[in-house]
C-alpha cells in the first residue's frame, strides 16, 4: 500500500467483519485514538456519521494554543498538557502547524488584577479589561509551563511601536507580545492522521456518512448514509469520541449521560488587505468590551476573526447567525477603530459547537475547556465496554487519544509498544529542516516532474514531504490549473475524490481544499470542480447536477458566501460536458 493509497471504505466492505476496536466519531479526538491503536497493532474501524472532520474540528480557531485565558480558572495542568502538545505539534507537523506571533494591546497598568483573583477562587468578577501587570503575571506563568519540547522565544512587554500606534485605539499604551502556533489545514491533519493509522495497521479502516444504529451483544448495526443499507460488524470494545454528540451516542450504544454540553463559536473570514498587512503576520489577542477574548491574525491571503461563544442544546442546528456577524464586525471596530469593517469585508463564516464537560458555570467562558476518558462497563444488552472522551480541544488531542486508547488496551489485555510523542505526522516527517532544505526538496520536484518552481513550492505547503511523490502523480496525469480555481488542478482534485474518502461535492471543496475558506469559491469555479469531481467518481449528469446544487446551498446558508441564489424548485445549472478531460483541454 503506498501512502497515497488510503483504505478508506463504504460500509457495505464491512459486513460481518471484526474488529479489536471500533471507533465512533472521525474527528480530531477519535482519529488521535485511531491513529495511537493501529499504532500498538490493534485493528481498528473509525465510523462517522458525516465525513472525516465535518464536525467541530473542522471549525476552530486553526490555533494551536496553550490556552493562556485558563490560567485565570486555575487550570495549571491543563495550560501545561497544552502548551507541551502545542510544541509537538510544531515539531511533528512542522508542514501545518507553524509559529504565530501574538500582540496583546494594554491600555491600563493595574487593571483586571482584582478580577483575575476573583476568577481564580470561583467567583464571578465585575467586568474589567486587564492591565499590563495582570498580563505579565500571567504570560510569566505561561512561559514556566510551557518550558517542555519549547522552540520559540519567551513573552516581552513594551511600549506601543511606532508602527503600530495607527493600529489600535489611542487609549493602547503597552503591548504584550508571545508565541503560540496555527494551522493552516486542520482537516487534512486529520486525513493523514488516518492514513498513518492504515500504514501501522493495514487491518484498521475508516468509513465516513456510517451511522452506527446499536449495540447488543458485541454487535454494532452500521447504516450507510448514502445508500441506507445496514451492515453488521462484531467488536472487542467500542470508543465513544463524538464530541458534542456524546450522550447522543452513549445513548444509542447503550452507555451513561449526559456528560457533555456544548457551546458554539463562530468565526468570520475577512478579504481586508488593510488589516492584514497592519497585522505584519501577528495574531492579535484583546478583550472586548463585554470581557470575551476575541483574536484576529492573518490567515493565508486573509484575515480570520473569532470566536462568539454561546451555548447551545442541538449541535446539528448550528450557523452563524447574523447578530454574530455584526458582533465580531463590532468589535473590530473597537479594537481597530481607524479601519473600515462591514459585511461586504466578509468572504467565508464557519461555525462549531465545543465539546464541554457538563458545567453549573454561570457564563461559558467559566466552563473548563479539560478532558477526561470514563468507562461504561458492559451491561444487559451490551456484552463489550465503552471508553468515552469527555471535553478536549484541537490542541490537547494526542495526549487526550493516548489517555483513551492506555484504557482500550487494558481492556484488551494488551501493553502499549510505542508512543506518537515524537511520531511525525504525514507529510512533516523528513520535512525539509531550513529555508535552504526548502529550495533543495523545490529543485528536486522541478527536476523530477517538470512543474514549475511557483507550483512545486504551493504542493510543498499543503502536503510537506509527501508532496514530491503526488507531484510526480500529478505530472503524469497533466498538471495544468483549472481555468476558474488556478490554484488547483484537475489531476489534484481528482487525486483527492479518489484517494481521500470524498463522497459529495463539499466534501472536497470545503474540506480536502481550502478553496472555500479563502473566499475562492464562485459559481464558475463551483461548476468546474464539480466537473472534475464527476468524472473522478463516476457521477452521471443528474447526480452531478444534485451535488452541485447541495453544494451552493451549504456555501451559501452554512457559510455565507456570495453565490448566486437558487430560486424556488430550481437547480444551479451544470454542464454535464466540463468533465476533468474537458477542463484539462480548456487550461
Amino acid at each position: 500500500m503506498s501512502a497515497w493509497q488510503l483504505p478508506f471504505v463504504r460500509p457495505a466492505s464491512l459486513a460481518g467483519r471484526h474488529f479489536s476496536t471500533v471507533i465512533v466519531g472521525a474527528g480530531i479526538n477519535g482519529v488521535g485514538v485511531f491513529r495511537d491503536l493501529s499504532l500498538q497493532r490493534v485493528d481498528c474501524l473509525i465510523v462517522d456519521k458525516g465525513d472525516f472532520g465535518a464536525g467541530a474540528s473542522s471549525a476552530p480557531s486553526r490555533m494551536i494554543h496553550g490556552g493562556l485565558r485558563y490560567l485565570e480558572n486555575g487550570s495549571f495542568s491543563l495550560v501545561a498538557e497544552a502548551t507541551r502538545e502545542r510544541n509537538l505539534l510544531l515539531r511533528n507537523a512542522p508542514h501545518l502547524v507553524r509559529p504565530l506571533k501574538t500582540v496583546v494591546p494594554l491600555a491600563s497598568f493595574f487593571g483586571g488584577l482584582m478580577s483575575s483573583a476573583l476568577k481564580f477562587f470561583g467567583r464571578t468578577p465585575p467586568q474589567r479589561t486587564r492591565g499590563l501587570l495582570a498580563v505579565a503575571l500571567g504570560l510569566r506563568l505561561y512561559d514556566i509551563l510551557g518550558r517542555r519540547q519549547r522552540v520559540m522565544p519567551g513573552h516581552r512587554i513594551g511600549r506601543v511601536p511606532l508602527a503600530d500606534r495607527g493600529l489600535f485605539r489611542a487609549a493602547i499604551r503597552w503591548t504584550a507580545t508571545f508565541f503560540d502556533a496555527w494551522i493552516s489545514h486542520p482537516e487534512w491533519l486529520i486525513l493523514e492522521l488516518i492514513a498513518d493509522a492504515c500504514r501501522d495497521q493495514p487491518r484498521s479502516a475508516a468509513a465516513n456518512y456510517c451511522r452506527v444504529m446499536g449495540c447488543a451483544g458485541n454487535i454494532l448495526t452500521l447504516r450507510d448514509e448514502i445508500t441506507g443499507a445496514l451492515v453488521r460488524v462484531t467488536a472487542d470494545t467500542v470508543v465513544n469520541a463524538t464530541g458534542a454528540w456524546l450522550d447522543r451516542s452513549a445513548a444509542v450504544l447503550g452507555g451513561a449521560g449526559p456528560r457533555v454540553m456544548g457551546t458554539k463559536g463562530s468565526h468570520l473570514v475577512l478579504d481586508h488587505p488593510a488589516l492584514r498587512d497592519a497585522l505584519d503576520g501577528r495574531m492579535a489577542y484583546f478583550e472586548a468590551v463585554d470581557g470575551r477574548v476575541c483574536i484576529v491574525y492573518p490567515f493565508l491571503d486573509r484575515v480570520l476573526v473569532g470566536s462568539t461563544d454561546i451555548p447551545v442544546e442541538d449541535p446539528d442546528q448550528i450557523v452563524t447567525e447574523p447578530a454574530e456577524v455584526d458582533y465580531l464586525i463590532d468589535v473590530l471596530r473597537e479594537v481597530f477603530p481607524n479601519m473600515a469593517f462591514g459585511r461586504g469585508d466578509v468572504v467565508y463564516t464557519y461555525v462549531g459547537v465545543r465539546p464541554l464537560a457538563r458545567s453549573e458555570a454561570d457564563k461559558p467562558g467559566q466552563i473548563s475547556r479539560d478532558h477526561s476518558v470514563v468507562v461504561d462497563p458492559p451491561n444487559a444488552t451490551r456484552d463489550i465496554a465503552i471508553v468515552g472522551l469527555v471535553g478536549g480541544k484541537w490542541t490537547t488531542f494526542r495526549s487526550l487519544a493516548e489517555e483513551a486508547a492506555n484504557e482500550v488496551l487494558q481492556l484488551l489485555g494488551r501493553s502499549r509498544t510505542a508512543s506518537t510523542e515524537l511520531l511525525p505526522i504525514g507529510g512533516g516527517a523528513e520535512l525539509p529542516a531550513d529555508a535552504s532544505a526548502a529550495d533543495h526538496f523545490v529543485e528536486k520536484m522541478v527536476a523530477a516532474c517538470g512543474m514549475d518552481r511557483a507550483r512545486a513550492q504551493t504542493l510543498l505547503g499543503r502536503y510537506g514531504s509527501k508532496a514530491l511523490p503526488l507531484a510526480q502523480r500529478l505530472a503524469a496525469s497533466g498538471d495544468l490549473p483549472l481555468r476558474h480555481a488556478p490554484g488547483y488542478s484537475a489531476a489534484e482534485l481528482s487525486y483527492l475524490c479518489l484517494e481521500t474518502g470524498v463522497v459529495h461535492l463539499d466534501d472536497l471543496v470545503i474540506r480536502r481544499t481550502l478553496l472555500a475558506i479563502r473566499g475562492l469559491v464562485t459559481d464558475a469555479a463551483l461548476a468546474e470542480i464539480a466537473g472534475v469531481a464527476a468524472e473522478a467518481l463516476g457521477w452521471d449528469a443528474i447526480h452531478a447536477h444534485n451535488e452541485l446544487c447541495a453544494c451552493a446551498t451549504a456555501l451559501r446558508e452554512r457559510h455565507n458566501v456570495r453565490l448566486h441564489a437558487v430560486a424556488a424548485g430550481e437547480a444551479p445549472s451544470f454542464d454535464a460536458s466540463l468533465t476533468a478531460s474537458s477542463v484539462l483541454g480548456q487550461a
